[in-house]
């Protein structure tokens, strides 16, 4: 469940105005029984979790007790996911969602609050709860249970409404003496400064005016450390997402990430950054597995039925997926033991330390303008196969392997990240290079998906040699991704050509 929330401070001489001017037409504001509330929140010694905007609380009196809360990309907006549970130690679901920002350190009680709740909904004209409205007293508790603390606030929290509707609220509440409207969770506030500190994972910072190759370098694994590390929970909980999934987007985290620490290998120490490189490999590899199984059931759906005119057996199509779902299953099961295990939690100390300082070389002190040039120049000459100018034509001719065809799949990968990493810096003339190449990258990646899916319609259908619908449905299944494969076998030459003109590769050097 994704939470909205926003905040504001009130002292206790704060009298609620009317919220009724807020609601809509016929719309109107229904008090709520005022409650108690009791919640226990479990932190590291040194509050990991709260000074990563993440928390983990048992309330009591709840139906689900033990609650997650984990940030996103959106000020005030937070992922909530809640589980039954005794009293005691945390359930180990909810502990492993915040492996990422503990590191595996010990979890313990770290505050209790205790909140007075006047709570208000307001209502649409359909009898919908739009918004609620939450007037808390908060009193932080001693460990002997004795008040050490309090403080007022209100929430306004969004329902069934749209953030125009928290915007009227939030203008009554200012008018009538309220402050603030930014997020600052109570259990931040009932612990202190310590508590807002700054995160264990440093968060990318953007480049300064004119920076060094260092300054692009620390960018970019700050970057890559939290496009592989904010995925974790997600992929733990299987989160669907409109228009990608969580794995993807893990496993896009570890190949980025290992393709920046290539690229500016010449920048970096090597005993440092080519431990970095193999586990995140490793990890890649895992999420790889589960990726697949994931690209080729969906590609198997769309295959199937790209051609309503022949429509093939649905039968035999459902026992491929079925065989896919297994694989699927196996899979996720290997990731959800490789995230429990003791070399995860090493990969992520050392991304975690990686983020905060990158080793780097001398070099890395040169101007970012005039060493990242050269850099990416190497990963485009690999592309462009082997030529010692820029932009000569590939050797990837159109009756090579598929083998080969996949080998500068990779390549065009370490090409155009190289050359995301530089755009920043070097602006029109790299970001023209890259979106060239995004092109080209796409249609290798339709080659690869349809090469796979070939062989693996194939495959299955062996697996079963007297199922001889099977047989044929996935005979005619590999025959439409030849057609792909061929399609893109076409399209391929007049993409290189426009990636590859000198105009857009000139700055290589």
């Amino acid at each position: 469940m994704v939470e909205e929330e926003r905040k504001y401070e009130v002292d206790d001489t704060f009298v609620l105005p009317d919220l009724s001017v807020a609601a809509p037409s016929g719309g109107e504001v229904r008090a709520r029984p005022p409650v108690t509330l009791v919640a226990t929140y479990f932190d590291t010694v040194d509050l990991r979790l709260a000074r990563a905007g993440v928390s983990l609380r048992r309330r009591e009196g709840d139906e689900l007790p033990w609650t997650v809360k984990l940030p996103t990309d959106l000020p005030g907006v937070r992922q909530e996911i809640s589980r039954p549970g005794p009293a005691g130690d945390p359930p180990a679901e909810l502990v492993a969602l915040v492996t990422v920002h503990s590191r595996g350190a010990a979890l313990a009680p770290a505050t209790v609050v205790r909140t007075e709740r006047h709570a208000y909904d307001v209502v649409g004209a359909d009898g919908d709860v739009l918004a609620e409205v939450v007037d808390d007293r908060v009193t932080t508790l001693a460990g002997d249970g004795s008040p050490s603390g309090g403080f007022r606030e209100l929430e306004v929290e969004r329902k069934a409404g749209g953030r125009g509707l928290l915007d009227r609220i939030g203008a009554v509440l200012r008018d009538a003496g309220a402050h603030g409207g930014s997020f600052v969770p109570k259990h931040v506030r009932a612990l202190g400064p310590a508590a807002e500190g700054e995160p264990d994972l440093v968060p990318p910072a953007g480049l300064p005016g004119d920076p060094t190759a260092g300054d692009v370098v620390t960018e970019a694994v700050r970057q890559g450390v939290r496009r592989l590390v904010e995925h974790d929970p997600m992929v733990r909980l299987r989160t669907p997402m409109p228009d990608d999934t969580p794995v993807h987007r893990m496993r896009v985290g570890c190949r980025r990430l290992r393709s920046d620490l290539r690229t500016f290998a010449p920048l970096l120490r090597p005993a440092w950054a080519r431990p970095l490189r193999d586990e995140l490999r490793w990890l890649g590899e895992v999420l790889g597995a589960a990726r697949d199984a994931e690209v080729l059931r969906d590609r198997l759906r769309r295959t199937a039925t790209a051609d309503p005119t022949s429509p093939l057996d649905p039968a035999a199509v459902d026992r491929l997926d079925a065989a896919l779902a297994e694989r699927q299953g196996r899979a996720l099961t290997a990731v959800d033991e490789a995230l429990r295990s003791p070399r995860y939690l090493a990969l992520v100390d050392a991304l975690v330390l990686a983020a905060r300082a990158p080793r780097l070389r001398s070099r890395a002190t040169e101007p970012a303008e005039r060493v990242l040039p050269r850099l990416v120049a190497k990963p485009w000459r690999r592309l462009a196969g082997g030529g010692k100018r820029p932009g000569e034509v590939t050797t990837l001719g159109p009756t090579d392997p598929d083998e080969r065809w996949h080998a500068v799949r990779k390549q065009g990968k370490q090409a155009r990240y190289a050359v995301d990493a530089a755009t920043p810096v070097l602006g029109r003339r790299a970001r023209r290079l890259g979106t060239a190449l995004n092109r080209v990258q796409k249609l290798l990646g339709e080659h690869q998906d349809a090469a796979v899916a070939a062989h693996t319609w194939l495959a299955l259908a062996a697996e079963h040699p007297t199922d001889h619908e099977l047989a044929v449905t996935a005979g005619r299944l590999a025959e439409r991704e030849r057609a792909s494969v061929r399609r893109v076998r076409v399209e391929f030459p007049a993409a290189w050509h426009r990636a590859s003109r000198p105009k857009r590769t000139r700055w290589l050097r």
